[in-house]
């Protein structure tokens, strides 16, 4: 556990050093503060001491977003040679991956807990749906935490990091918009699976205040894969 908190903070110096946190931060930051209180459904426009308009447009600013983090992580060790070196310390591969993974995690969450005033203003402007919102705040950590996963791999299979980007992207497209676009199209067993592999249909579920056993599973089953599959790239390169 030593070494995952080592690799974890070093990957954290390397966000704040970079200004990249702080960029990230203050852009999440505007995006979501400006459609929360501003522009369109906000919250005085519909009227309701509730956050979904916040959970909305959180759900859309991370998914671009997180690419845009975890697309160095691996891809720019590999290109300079790092990685070796990386790998040559007393550390195993999935340390290292959860590590990485960890890292942006927490920066994710970082920047979820500077979204709490929202909440407190919110809440001191009528009756909210408290389990709701604390399930929302859930539903976008697991997200956040299966698109790191996917980040990561591509990440790790690539020298270049826009290329680990538009991978990140073109595989979470599927999960953020087209299996739920397939689902609609297909009746019986096909189309209930493409349903659950949507993760609108998980993330909707939780932003409403419901947390059924099947999201969980969901989620903590795809962040699995992606840190076993990126072990096993990282192995790879250990050989």
């Amino acid at each position: 556990m030593k070494q995952i908190w080592t690799i974890a903070r070093r990957e954290l110096s390397v966000f704040f050093n970079s200004l990249i946190a702080y960029i990230m931060l203050i852009t999440f930051l505007g995006f979501s503060g400006f459609f929360t209180w501003l522009y369109g459904a906000d919250v005085f426009f519909v009227k309701q001491a509730s956050l979904q308009s916040f959970f909305s447009i959180a759900y859309w600013t991370l998914f671009f977003f997180i690419p845009a983090l975890t697309m160095r992580l691996f891809a720019e060790e590999n290109r300079s040679g790092t990685i070796e070196l990386l790998l040559t310390k007393p550390v195993t591969d999935w340390q290292v991956v959860v590590g990485k993974f960890l890292s942006t995690l927490i920066l994710i969450i970082i920047a979820l807990v500077l979204t709490l005033p929202y909440y407190f203003t919110v809440a001191n402007l009528g009756s909210i749906d408290n389990g709701a919102v604390w399930a929302g705040y859930l539903g976008l950590i697991l997200m956040s935490s299966v698109y790191i996963a996917i980040g990561i791999y591509t990440s790790s299979i690539s020298n270049n990091q826009i290329v680990s980007y538009l991978l990140a992207l073109f595989i979470g497209i599927f999960f953020q918009i087209i299996f739920s676009l397939l689902a609609g199209n297909f009746s019986g067993m096909v189309g209930e699976v493409l349903n659950y592999l949507s993760i609108s249909t998980h993330f909707d579920s939780m932003s409403r205040g419901v947390i059924d056993s099947k999201d969980l599973v969901y989620f903590l089953s795809i962040i699995f894969m992606g840190l076993i599959m990126t072990e096993a790239n990282v192995e790879k390169k250990r050989l």
